[in-house]
């Protein structure tokens, strides 16, 4: 029997967790895949991230009545990444599947995932949608872009297949969870230890509810996942640095010989300016791409948390009642 851990990050699901968890509730009786694998939902990790809904209040109804939802308390918001690591390091199962509380991820999904694995011999496994996700044509088309020119960026071909319906190796997924250190992303981190992507085919359900991404956060999952890929970031910032000096000696070349054949030659504050502009500008993007490497260093040198469980705030000091007189 294969015992499945279920993490859902939570920041806005005080109206979609209900539903969501009676949608999981009758694979925690056992189910059987399509190709006859045996398997079970031990447990439902309902992280709060600190949303500014009164999801932590459902959180503590649904554990009150459902026996395999555990609750983990996140000691402030940190994001949806961190809080998903943060319910992998607190699972117990042989697989872990990370879904959104959204209800746009069918929990009936994980049979066919579980197959996937078995068959490809797999420890992690990507839902691919075979629609268009619920979020908008812009904002598809917007990601499809951002993974492809991650993949340029970083050399690699596994961004393209990234989702947060995951279907992972329990001990792989708990490792991953206890070494990612604060800024990484976790499906990077997941590709540094888990091989080859392979996804299965899935429906996306609607979303109940509106994303709660805007465009900063967005730009902000995308610079992550570039700067926490490897050093390629770098190694394009000496690139740029051998084609502007390359630019610069072609520049002087056309210049002494049309100084040496009395030809018509660059002259005046205009192409000096270009130039200026052109090789600051450049100087200061890789400036600015070596400080965000060196930032992402720095925040792991000194011990910043990727995510901080803590127990319930209601059951601790910040929950006790003023005395009454």
């Amino acid at each position: 029997m294969h015992e499945i851990s279920i993490v859902v990050p939570v920041y806005q699901g005080a109206r979609t967790l209900g539903p969501l968890v009676a949608e999981i509730e009758p694979l925690t009786r056992g189910f059987t895949t399509p190709e006859g694998h045996e398997a079970t939902v031990a447990e439902v990790l309902l992280v709060f991230d600190h949303g500014p809904d009164g999801s932590a209040e459902v959180i503590r109804e649904l554990a009150g009545t459902h026996p395999f939802v555990r609750p983990v308390w996140l000691s402030r918001n940190f994001g949806q990444h961190p809080a998903t690591l943060a319910g992998m390091a607190s699972s117990g199962g042989d697989w872990i599947v990370t879904l959104d509380e959204d209800g746009q991820h069918d929990p009936a999904a994980i049979a066919d995932m579980l197959d996937v694995a078995m068959r490809e011999q797999a420890t992690v496994v990507y839902a691919r949608a075979v629609n268009p996700p619920p979020h908008g044509a812009l904002r598809n088309v917007a990601s499809r872009g951002a993974k492809r020119l991650t993949d340029a960026l970083t050399g690699g071909t596994q961004t393209r297949h990234f989702q947060s319906f995951r279907l992972v190796v329990g001990e792989l997924g708990r490792s991953v969870a206890a070494y990612a250190g604060s800024g990484v992303y976790l499906d990077v981190a997941l590709g540094w230890v888990a091989g080859d992507v392979v996804t299965c085919p899935v429906t996306l359900r609607t979303e109940d509810r509106p994303s709660g991404y805007r465009l900063r956060t967005l730009l902000s999952h995308f610079w992550r996942m570039v700067l926490t890929s490897g050093t390629r970031g770098l190694r394009f910032v000496s690139v740029l640095g051998v084609i502007f000096a390359a630019l610069g000696v072609v520049l002087a070349v056309v210049i002494a010989v049309g100084r040496l054949t009395g030809g018509d030659t660059p002259a005046g504050w205009a192409s000096t300016v270009i130039a200026v502009l052109l090789t600051s500008g450049a100087v200061l993007f890789s400036l600015g791409i070596v400080a965000e490497y060196v930032g992402v260093a720095v925040n792991m040198a000194m011990g910043k948390p990727a995510y901080l469980i803590v127990g319930d705030p209601r059951s601790g000091p910040l929950g006790r009642e003023p005395a009454r007189r």
